[in-house]
């Protein structure tokens, strides 16, 4: 008999075997109906019915080279061949690799990979690292964020999915990232804006005693809550606190790495070398679950002799430290990561801007590489957001006709809260990309309808 055999054909099928077994993440179960998807290559899946969806989300942005890219498919199945799996405490080939490879892209001296299943655990294991590197408690995090689901990488959180869950561990202290479209420092210009967000955090470690602080963790942009990018100094300015304080630094590049901002790390854009850079989605685009903590030299040497109280029985799992392997060959091999960065220049950033010019509900675009945010509003003079933060029920309905005048169209969108996100496969080809940009175009004309014009419309 094939293993595989009864494994489902059919959408009815899947959707009723969904339902009845199926525990969904961020959800009512009764009030979800997931879509079948019966299969998806490059930029595109397809349901059961034939309906293909351009994949404007990248499914959570991570399939950065697109859906089964045949290379990176061939790859895990030569590797399945030889080897399944093997526990973290033996060497392995694989992962040496992988590691070799992550450490050649990464900046500075991050010389050393912890390998975690995903993002939450890499960031889980940051904090630990920074913690008993330092010898302290606290960790800063910022409102703005979105760092995993496991207990402490919830607490860093900033956005309303934490609310369920706390009060959380104890220590992280909340501050404000830089957000100029809807400044929490009542700046004007993005030199203002960096000036006094540093300013801030300067404040909080006083208050918070600096010699308490850990970590300050940041997403280098800020993905699900906005697709923020940091005026220029920021990072910078960060990074200078920290070593002034003795903090370890860590970049969360969980969504921004690998070639999603057109670069193999963000920080890269800005020049700046982070103590700990967490990472995962885009370094073998979830073929199969890989995240890690790229840690640097002084980190690394407080456990030379001192035993890292922490582990995962699939770290650095071999299947998926192959694909990591050849993923990053393929970004190599094909120019993805140059490719990515003038999608950002010559393609989407000039073709969300002619969106903008043409319609009122267009607040504020942003965004680098093929990391991008449609800022979507009532009245650009207030700057009234189309639906209230964190809307549910009616209150969200605005945003939900967008999206569902953008499937209907055969554009799977990202939303969230008041944005949709263009954040399709680092691979996807111009054609793709003005597609999709077409169907927005069209949808925005629901967004449109919520418009209300202010005195200088």
């Amino acid at each position: 008999m094939d293993p595989l055999a009864t494994i489902p054909a059919d959408a009815e099928t899947v959707r009723r075997l969904d339902r009845a077994h199926v525990f969904h993440s961020w959800s009512a179960q009764a009030l979800i109906d997931p879509l079948p998807i019966a299969s998806a290559q490059g930029s595109y899946f397809t349901d059961y019915h034939g309906r293909r969806y351009l994949d404007f989300a990248a499914q959570l942005v991570n399939v950065n080279l697109g859906h089964q890219h045949p290379k990176l498919v061939a790859a895990i199945q030569e590797y399945a061949t030889r080897m399944t799996t093997i526990q973290p405490a033996f060497a392995n080939d694989a992962r040496s690799e992988a590691a070799r490879l992550i450490c050649e892209v990464a900046p500075g001296d991050l010389n050393r990979v912890f390998f975690t299943n995903g993002g939450a655990e890499a960031n889980e294991n940051a904090i630990r690292l920074a913690k008993l590197h330092t010898g302290r408690h606290k960790v800063f995090a910022a409102y703005r964020s979105y760092h995993g689901a496991t207990a402490g990488s919830l607490t860093l959180t900033g956005d309303p999915r934490r609310w369920g869950v706390e009060p959380g561990i104890a220590g992280v202290v909340r501050y404000w990232g830089p957000y100029l479209y809807r400044s929490a420092f009542h700046a004007t210009t993005a030199e203002q804006e960096c000036e006094r967000a540093l300013r801030h955090l300067r404040d909080l470690l006083m208050v918070e005693g600096a010699h308490t602080v850990a970590a300050m963790v940041l997403e280098t942009v800020v993905g699900t809550n906005g697709v923020l990018v940091p005026p220029h100094g920021y990072l910078q300015g960060v990074r200078e606190l920290c070593d002034e304080f003795g903090i370890v630094m860590v970049a969360d590049e969980v969504m921004a790495g690998f070639g999603r901002c057109g670069e193999w790390f963000a920080v890269d854009r800005w020049d700046v070398t982070p103590d700990l850079i967490t990472f995962a989605k885009g370094v073998n685009s979830g073929y199969i679950p890989l995240g890690g903590v790229l840690i640097n030299d002084a980190i690394n040497e407080t456990f030379q002799r001192r035993v890292y109280p922490g582990g995962l029985t699939y770290s650095g799992h071999p299947l998926a430290c192959a694909s990591a392997v050849a993923s990053i060959n393929i970004f190599y091999d094909e120019g993805v990561i140059e490719h990515a960065r003038w999608l950002g220049t010559d393609v989407i950033g000039p073709g969300l801007a002619e969106l903008a010019d043409r319609h009122p509900s267009v607040g504020e675009v942003r965004g680098m590489g093929v990391f991008w945010a449609v800022e979507l509003v009532r009245d650009r003079d207030t700057r009234e957001p189309l639906v209230p933060y964190n809307a549910t029920g009616a209150d969200a309905q605005p945003m939900n006709e967008f999206a569902t005048a953008c499937k209907q169209r055969g554009l799977w969108p990202m939303t969230h809260f008041n944005r949709t996100h263009v954040v399709p496969p680092c691979t996807a080809s111009e054609q793709e990309i003005r597609e999709g940009l077409a169907i927005l175009d069209d949808a925005l004309d629901v967004a449109d309808r919520y418009y209300r014009a202010g005195p200088n419309a």
